[in-house]
């Protein structure tokens, strides 16, 4: 059974990619011979090139956000007791239960109304608030099996707490921030609900680039970007492998 859903969860990337080297000019499975010619028109788009720069920088400046917010978040929420400590819980992941649609649109109102809608700033603020969910979430499952006698006993050698998060905490739980990482930088990368609606001429992210190409157009050119992305995904995935095992971070 569990064959049967891997191979049903890779035939569309395996479509996507096939598709992608085409000789034809229109999209359409299978390919009509062999070609490179789209992935050259892909890389040579200035549209499609700037809006894959924008989102990379956008999930990495977000996965930085998140990751910083989220941790100083799941280690208060483990290990102090304090009043409004459920509700700060829930409230921290409240974005994965609230649609994005409207969650999109109170945020274009608040952001209205400090005058950063329609900025990266903006746009920034609200991957960072979808992200910080994934990364609270996954540390705070990481926190419940931590020994923290690992902890006590270097203070008790007189390490200062600075050190001890450094040195042992932070070691420690590396394999959960590698996969917070990962999940808040595939949540920002994806995004095109809210991208749309904090998103500027300027600050285009590529999911919201190949939704408004795809209205207008239905070229092998579209293939050839999502195949691009499908091979980031892949090298990160054998990034994490080489680094930490994927087996680990799942």
């Amino acid at each position: 059974m569990r064959p049967i859903v891997y191979v049903g969860l890779c035939i569309p990337a395996v479509i996507i990619v096939a598709a992608s080297f085409t000789a034809g000019e229109a999209l359409r499975f299978p390919p009509e011979g062999f070609s490179l010619r789209w992935y050259r028109a892909a890389l040579s788009s200035a549209p499609f090139m700037g809006s894959l720069w924008t989102s990379v920088r956008l999930a990495c400046l977000a996965t930085i956000g998140a990751l910083s917010l989220g941790l100083c978040a799941a280690m208060a929420l483990d290990r102090y007791r304090f009043r409004g400590r459920e509700v700060i819980r829930n409230l921290t992941l409240s974005p994965l239960v609230v649609p994005m649609v409207v969650l999109g649109i109170a945020l274009l109102q608040f952001l209205a109304s400090m005058k950063l809608n329609q900025t990266f700033v903006g746009l920034l603020a609200g991957h960072v608030l979808i992200t910080v969910p994934y990364v609270v979430r996954t540390l705070t499952a990481s926190l419940v099996l931590f020994d923290r006698s690992i902890e006590q006993a270097a203070a008790n050698l007189r390490a200062p707490p600075w050190r001890v998060l450094r040195l042992v905490t932070l070691p420690i739980l590396f394999p959960a921030i590698i996969s917070a990482t990962v999940f808040a930088f595939v949540t920002s990368f994806g995004n095109v609900t809210l991208s749309i609606f904090l998103g500027t001429s300027q600050a285009t992210t590529l999911p919201v680039q190949i939704f408004t190409y795809v209205e207008q157009n239905y070229d092998p050119v579209l293939a050839a970007v999502s195949a691009v992305v499908i091979m980031v995904t892949l090298a990160m995935i054998l990034v994490i492998e080489k680094v930490v095992g994927v087996e680990k971070v799942a």
